[in-house]
């Protein structure tokens, strides 16, 4: 399982990397919310072990945006803030824990090991129709023949996969596309999709333009 560790006291995040690396997950490491953001948008983690004091963005906001794009990672948040309203307010962000600095390492790998527990990793590969996704190794067939796809198109897809039957305005695809604080023009937006479409179209897979609303993704609607 993979583990993203946000911390920006770098003894204290190596010291939760080691650990983690001990208890055999893979995990990454950064002390920055913005490169956080980015490895979220673009990686897909099992957990975040996340502080909320960052240098940047705080962790909080971090989460905020890594549950607007509907990512299903687990996150462990880390704080000295030990106020009810805090935990409460990191908590309705959609952390799955919240755990107080200081902590001990037994402490901090039984909770890492309750939220993985809980985990329903992906299946390593999908197919929907002709339509054929392996999620390790990020190759995508369409009847059969290999399908090129960009970063951005890859994370389109995975958007759109997770959300089967609902209409994603264009606003929510830019959030999940953007790599930065910039923001994705509506043009931008439009072109990757169009671009995606015609990639998987060969599959008979179709993404629906939903006008005045955004697109849609319904493997059985033709």
């Amino acid at each position: 399982m993979r583990v993203l560790v946000v911390e920006d006291e770098h003894l204290l995040a190596n010291a939760l990397s080691e650990a983690l690396r001990g208890w055999g997950y893979e995990v990454e490491q950064t002390g920055s919310g913005v490169a956080a953001d980015r490895a979220l948008r673009f990686t897909d983690f099992d957990l975040v072990v996340l502080d909320i004091g960052l240098p940047d963005i705080d962790g909080f906001e971090v989460l905020r945006r890594l549950r607007v794009r509907g990512a299903a990672a687990r996150v462990l948040v880390l704080s000295a803030r030990d106020s009810v309203d805090d935990r409460v307010y990191g908590l309705n962000l959609g952390a799955d824990d919240y755990l107080t600095k200081p902590f001990s390492i037994v402490e901090y790998g039984a909770r890492v090991n309750a939220l993985l527990r809980r985990t329903s990793p992906h299946s390593e590969a999908l197919t929907i129709g002709k339509l054929e996704v392996n999620y390790r190794t990020r190759q995508v067939f369409a009847d059969g023949q290999p399908v090129e796809l960009t970063v951005r198109e890859w994370a389109l897809l995975e958007y759109f996969i997770a959300r089967p039957g609902r209409v994603l305005s264009k606003d929510q695809i830019a959030e999940r596309l953007v790599e930065s604080d910039e923001a994705m023009s509506i043009n931008s937006v439009e072109g990757h999709v169009s671009r995606l479409r015609a990639k998987i179209q060969p599959a008979g897979i179709h993404i629906h333009t939903v006008r005045g609303f955004g697109y849609l993704w319904d493997p059985d609607r033709v």
